[in-house]
């Protein structure tokens, strides 16, 4: 019954996470677009009630005109739309899906047990946990002490570079490779939601009570509350990659797994450069961003070519699995049931039995079952290498082959 209720918790909790996801990153890449996209005001009211910017658009119908105040309005509305509650819940959601998947079951998804090093379940649940506190400590540092300097900007983006290359080295040098990747996402999302809960919202809610108080407004919130807005909307792209990624087990497999995720997470954040400046060559502020898109997409491509599968020469063709009967005995040189049902019982069936739900609806416990859902176990083991789920690194190259030369040899199960 644990499995079941895990499993309709990881839905629920997957879905919620999905939908604030969306709110979250939907309304982020709005504002960024409206501050892109700000003229200004030509209207001599408009100027008058320190107006810094405008825009007209029109959408589902309507027109709609947004002004934007550099620093506060003459008045405030009695009606004020706070933007926060999409962070914290895509947060919150996200750290209980995280807690659910992969903290609950750390000896499977945290831990290679494959690997002498590896470290104990609790140890890797307490390291994790540290990896989303400590990065948030380090960039937050870094943009304390150098982001209001000269050329601060420019600063920041070098040293939370290799801040994140360092986090990406370390989390797949300690974890699994789809927990690392998983970890590096949910690390750059906490930033994300602590720059929403410890800089943005605060700053407004100084701004608020000054403009209520009748004290004059420093300026000094608005352009830290920016300038940390502007480092979410950079993280995004990289964030959901990482969050993607598990679904792809020859990425986070690779040997050179760490530098498949810098690479990847690179070419998402000058993607996002390449629409951030669009707006601005629109309206002829800035030249026209292409190079940071080829940037990105020269990446992607060289990635990809990278880690193309290696040519290996053609086996000689084998009968079908189907046709193999049930009770025939291995041929030589082809593994028996006897030791694929070890490697099932050890790395397979805590998933795939008749006991736990059988996730897929593949169950690997009875010699029938193994041979019903033989194509399918070497699908994902051989083929995609993506069993077992949330640790393929569990499975050694040597227990791969072991599957390939049963499979192809007729899944025998005597």
């Amino acid at each position: 019954m644990e499995s079941y209720f895990l499993d309709w918790a990881n839905l629920l909790l997957r879905w919620l996470h999905v939908i604030t996801a969306i709110a979250w990153v939907g309304s982020s890449f709005y504002f960024v677009f409206l501050d892109s996209s700000l003229t200004p005001p030509q209207d001599e009211d408009l100027k008058k009630q320190g107006v810094s910017g405008e825009l007209w658009a029109v959408h589902g119908g309507g027109f709609y005109h947004p002004v934007k105040f550099a620093v506060s309005p003459p008045k405030l509305p009695d009606h004020l739309h706070w933007f926060y509650w999409e962070s914290y819940t895509t947060w919150l959601s996200g750290f209980a899906l995280l807690t659910v998947s992969y903290l609950w079951n750390a000896n499977i998804y945290l831990v290679d047990p494959s690997d002498p090093h590896a470290l104990h379940p609790h140890a890797a649940i307490a390291a994790a946990l540290a990896f989303l506190v400590v990065l948030w400590l380090l960039y937050d540092g870094i943009c304390r002490v150098f982001g209001q300097r000269e050329r601060g900007d420019a600063i920041v983006g070098a040293l939370v570079l290799v801040l994140v290359c360092g986090a990406a080295w370390l989390a797949c040098h300690i974890f699994p490779g789809q927990a690392a990747f998983l970890l590096m996402g949910a690390m750059l999302a906490t930033s994300m939601s602590a720059n929403v809960f410890f800089w943005i919202i605060p700053g407004q809610r100084t701004v608020v009570a000054d403009l209520k108080a009748g004290r004059p407004v420093d300026p000094i919130h608005g352009k830290r509350g920016k300038q940390r807005s502007v480092h979410n909307t950079y993280f995004t792209l990289p964030v959901l990659f990482a969050m993607l990624s598990n679904h792809y087990g020859w990425l986070h497999s690779h040997a050179q797994n760490w530098l498949v995720l810098i690479l990847m997470m690179f070419a998402g954040a000058a993607i996002r450069q390449f629409f951030v400046m669009r707006h601005g060559f629109k309206l002829g502020r800035n030249r026209h961003p292409w190079p940071y898109a080829l940037a990105g997409v020269l990446v992607l491509i060289a990635t990809a070519v990278w880690l193309k599968p290696v040519p290996k020469a053609a086996a000689a063709p084998v009968a079908p699995v189907a046709a193999a009967a049930p009770s025939a005995a291995p041929a030589a040189g082809v593994p028996g049931y006897d030791a694929m049902s070890t490697l099932f019982t050890q790395h397979c069936v805590v998933c795939h039995s008749a006991a736990t739900l059988a996730q897929k609806n593949v169950k690997l416990d009875t010699p029938e079952d193994v041979k019903l859902h033989a194509a399918q176990v070497y699908q994902q083991v051989v083929v995609l290498r993506k069993m077992p789920f949330g640790n393929p690194g569990a499975l050694t190259d040597d227990e791969r082959s072991l599957v390939k030369r049963w499979y192809e040899g007729g899944a025998p199960v005597q």
